[in-house]
């Protein structure tokens, strides 16, 4: 199996501080993650002023303040991302943030230049917005939170429609399902596309996770599937590896009682250096899946198998039957299998002493 590209979602756990978000790249690269991921928005791209909070923002940063006002203070700087790219690039690990507007979508491909690209849940169904991130000619990741199979379906659609088609071509729904029909658009999206799985909320409840839904994306889709994690623990990340999930996106922080919006739904680094370590584990037990004896087992294969064992003494040309024969550890005389032919009229070609294997 394919190692598993696991993305530790930093967000904005750093509360607005570069010196926190720093400190955020460190426990990345100590957890062994490959990439480390913020989040790039102008808050006033991005909401309006009476735009209200989650009922978990409210939860954990209560509902006085505005959606825009909590938004603006955890906001970070052009200078301190470019900060956030050299330190990353001095760490070797990979530098990675989602945009949410178009402004900063474009500071990122023109600017920060990432080699990839991530659409969230919440802008699947932003047409014109995913359009533009297919036509960066990046790789997506897009996470599929919240969506219907048809809304994921035409998002689809749109970035086959981007990648395979100019600038100047115009957008509509005919030609997006013309180019997802296309051989070229579909060789897009298997070339260039990721898809994740996702439980949009904070955290998600275990009855609502469905890891089973990766299979139903794989199989509608023919894409990489992989899983965008909300919930709590480590737990669900590790089975969605077991489930051939091939991308792992989950949520971390350096103290989950830190105020802001999502450090409670986020792991501490010490469960994120776990789950790391138990991923790359599940990879290893997952194989190749042919089914044959492993070179451990072939040095336990005469210890824990039996062989044909003479019960008595047996006289050579004496009859093989029921009552000299018995079946015993180790396992590298003649195979169990045998006891009926020998039974069914074989005489002994030899003397054998009781408790002696049978080697006929």
């Amino acid at each position: 199996m394919k190692q598993t590209l696991v993305i530790a979602e930093a967000g904005v756990n750093h509360n607005g501080s570069l010196n926190m978000a720093l400190k955020l790249v460190d426990a990345a690269v100590k957890a062994g993650v490959d990439i480390v991921k913020f989040q790039t928005f102008k808050a006033k791209n991005l909401v309006t002023q009476s735009a209200s909070k989650a009922q978990y923002q409210i939860k954990s940063t209560g509902a006085e303040e505005s959606q825009l006002s909590m938004l603006t203070r955890l906001e970070l700087s052009h200078d301190e991302h470019f900060q956030l790219l050299e330190y990353c690039r001095s760490q070797n690990i990979e530098f990675l943030s989602t945009a949410f507007d178009f402004e900063s979508l474009d500071f990122l491909v023109n600017q920060i230049r990432v080699s990839r690209l991530k659409i969230p849940s919440g802008e699947l169904t932003n047409s014109p917005f995913v359009l533009a991130h297919a036509r960066t000619g990046l790789n997506i990741i897009l996470s599929t939170g919240m969506a219907t199979l048809a809304e994921v379906k035409h998002a689809l659609a749109v970035i086959a429609f981007g990648y395979t088609e100019s600038s100047n071509a115009a957008p509509s729904q005919e030609a997006f399902e013309k180019a997802f029909q296309s051989e070229a658009g579909q060789r897009a999206l298997k070339d260039n596309v990721i898809l994740l799985h996702c439980t949009t909320e904070y955290p998600a409840p275990f009855n609502e996770i469905n890891l089973n839904a990766m299979d139903t994306l794989r199989d509608q889709f023919g894409l990489v599937v992989g899983y965008s994690d909300h919930s709590k623990g480590i737990t669900i990340p590790i089975a969605a590896v077991a489930k051939r999930a091939q991308v792992i996106e989950k949520h971390f922080t350096l103290d989950c009682t830190l105020p802001g919006p999502d450090h409670l739904a986020s792991i501490e680094p010490d469960k994120l250096s776990l789950m790391v370590s138990a991923i790359r584990e599940v990879e290893q037990a997952l194989g190749d899946g042919i089914k044959i004896p492993t070179p451990s087992e072939l040095n336990n294969l005469h210890v824990a198998r039996k062989s044909l064992v003479a019960q008595t003494d047996i006289i050579k040309g004496e009859y093989f039957t029921d009552n000299n024969l018995t079946i015993k550890r180790p396992g590298n005389g003649m195979s169990p299998d045998h006891l009926w032919r020998l039974t069914s009229g074989e005489i002994a070609s030899k003397n054998y002493l009781a408790g002696e294997l049978i080697d006929e």
